[in-house]
């Protein structure tokens, strides 16, 4: 009988997490009602053959597919054709092996009675939350179709956004690379050669030729670790990252990295408005809305600021505050939500802010490339300018150095 890890509130407002046994999802969902419980999240617990079926396949499934997928099934949908119908229509379409595994999954459960979101929702490595949030609210509005559409655009524009960031983070990070590992074999290769000449000399060397020998024999005796450091950082961090701790405080430092902290908070700006916008425009309440939200923000500091809001809407105050507080969202996007609160349109008015701050972001990655290429060119050649005149100090004051 397989496991469901659950979330749910108790009738006297805690949040309580636990493991139920049950046939299928919908019995362990009755089983937690009985109980008197509010669920807030349930899915089935990792370790059946199809689970590990779909984590060997899970990297070929690209977000492309997704997209691909909500677009067809929306227009079958509203072509009138019967769900199941349109699944395995679209099952025999797939190209991946992997997601072609997971639509006869899906289809498998609707037709065992599983409501469609739900179906969704035991994929939670292929469909996030806030596709499930959405298709949920699609079912119970009528609008499958619509919502499958809006979805399609929204994973498009995700993608998008994420690809443009992508883009101006490669050539910092390629040149970095290719600049430390040049620096690493002039340090290990070609230094060591030199030393043998400055030791016939016979005389002291300058201080900073003395210095670079220093740093090259110790680099040559510690390769390994230098090499290996990197390596243990990144599982260091890693690691610490998995603590909320850990979590919070290095997404708090991203937040407030040179240039890059920027960056991030604009692309935070731009995926919470339009996120939040598109599921309050899809249906979806208020409360659940601002949860699937911050759950998706994948920043700690972010999605604390998101809960706290939803928390104050919970007590019947408004978003505003909450985000003011926070500091990270900019003075415009929190009136634009406080107009829209007062106003009763808070859809359009994060619509219009999402818009502006998409253009944002495309501006600032646009000059990032720019911006950071003449810095890195300046550090690099800064660095390998001092290298080269510790190297030929020597040979420049040969006249004063050799006997």
């Amino acid at each position: 009988m397989p496991f469901f890890i659950y979330k749910a509130r108790t009738i006297g407002g805690t949040v309580t997490e636990g493991v139920i046994s049950a046939p299928e999802e919908r019995l362990a969902v009755e089983q937690l009602r009985n109980q008197k419980m509010t669920l807030m999240e349930i899915s089935e617990k990792p370790g059946s053959i199809f689970d590990s079926f779909v984590k060997i396949f899970k990297g070929r499934i690209r977000t492309k597919e997704i997209v691909i997928f909500s677009r067809q099934l929306s227009t079958l949908t509203s072509a009138g054709v019967p769900l199941v119908q349109g699944l395995t229509i679209l099952e025999e379409q797939a190209e991946g092996t992997g997601f072609k595994a997971v639509v006869k999954k899906i289809r498998e459960d609707i037709e065992a009675g599983l409501p469609i979101a739900d179906a969704l929702k035991k994929h939670p490595g292929v469909f996030s939350d806030l596709y499930v949030g959405m298709v949920r609210a699609g079912e119970v509005g009528g609008i499958l179709d619509t919502i499958l559409e809006r979805l399609s655009k929204y994973l498009e524009q995700a993608e998008e956004l994420k690809g443009k960031v992508k883009g101006a983070l490669t050539y910092p990070a390629v040149v970095s690379f290719i600049a430390a590992g040049v620096t690493i074999f002039l340090l290990v290769g070609v230094i060591p050669t030199f030393k043998e000449i400055f030791a016939s000399f016979g005389r002291e060397l300058p201080a900073p030729t003395r210095a670079l020998i220093v740093l090259s024999d110790g680099l040559k005796k510690y390769i390994w670790l230098v090499l290996a450091f990197p390596v243990l950082a990144f599982i260091g961090l890693k690691q610490f990252r998995k603590t909320e701790a850990g979590a919070m405080t290095l997404d708090r430092l991203a937040l407030k990295l040179p240039v890059f902290g920027i960056l991030l908070k604009k692309v935070a700006v731009a995926k919470f408005t339009r996120t939040l916008g598109t599921l309050i425009k899809s249906g979806v309440p208020i409360l659940q809305a601002l949860e699937t939200v911050a759950t998706t923000s994948g920043n700690k500091v972010i999605e604390k600021s998101i809960l706290e809001a939803q928390e104050s809407v919970r007590e019947g105050e408004r978003i505003a505050g909450p985000l003011k507080k926070s500091g990270i969202f900019p003075p415009m996007v929190v009136q634009m939500v406080m107009v829209g609160e007062e106003s009763g349109q808070l859809p359009d008015m994060i619509k219009r802010v999402a818009e502006y701050y998409q253009l944002r972001v495309d501006i600032f990655v646009s000059r990032l490339g720019t911006l950071i290429e003449p810095i890195i060119l300046v550090v690099v050649g800064g660095f390998v300018g001092v290298l080269v005149v510790a190297m030929f100090l020597p040979i420049f004051t040969l006249s004063s150095v050799v006997k």
